[in-house]
């Protein structure tokens, strides 16, 4: 397997991130939406559209920052993670659009681990620090979480229901930390 940068995409402008229908391409995007689309209880395909979106800039983050997400806890929700498990049996697509279309041009595993059980192995503290290594690097790449992106990430939902901050305070946040790298704190609000 290919771990190098050589089969990144070459044809989407440097200034942004391809779309996920540019990575998918149309046929696979479709179906993955018509699919989605299809279940019991399925949502309308406007949100299908907006988990596939997530689902690819996940996998996006962790094609380019590998040394910074690699190994790191899902952060974003169970709907996204079910599209992925779908495209990894789309066993041809899957390898292309990791090895050739995404930037880091390397194989994108994927192992099961339950929230409980990760939480136990590094710890509360050290679980909500790399989900918070997430935003920045996201709204580098895609520009802020909007309100079509926010049901579908675990850490951003959290900062926005629980701690009550806006998409603009949850932006602000990559300012705080000055760096790509991941904010240093959470700043948290006083609503007493």
């Amino acid at each position: 397997m290919s771990t190098s940068a050589a089969h990144a995409p070459s044809a989407h402008a440097a200034d942004r991130a391809p779309t996920a229908e540019e990575l998918l391409g149309p046929t696979l995007h479709e179906e993955v939406v018509r699919h989605f689309s299809a279940e019991p209880d399925a949502p309308s395909a406007t949100v299908v559209r907006h988990r596939v979106r997530e689902c690819l800039r996940y996998l996006y983050l962790v094609s380019r920052h590998p040394d910074r997400l690699g190994g790191l806890f899902l952060p974003v929700e169970q709907d996204i993670d079910e599209i992925w498990h779908y495209l990894i049996l789309q066993t041809r697509e899957y390898r292309d659009l990791c090895e050739r279309r995404l930037p880091g041009g390397h194989f994108i595993h994927h192992r099961s681990i339950s929230y409980g059980a990760y939480q136990e192995a590094p710890g509360r503290e050290t679980a909500a620090e790399e989900a918070l290594r997430w935003i920045p690097l996201y709204t580098a790449e895609f520009g802020p979480f909007d309100a079509d992106a926010l049901p579908h990430w675990t850490i951003v939902r959290f900062l926005h229901d629980e701690l009550h901050m806006s998409l603009a305070e949850i932006a602000g946040l990559v300012d705080e930390a000055g760096t790509p790298d991941g904010p240093r704190a959470v700043p948290v609000r006083d609503h007493t």
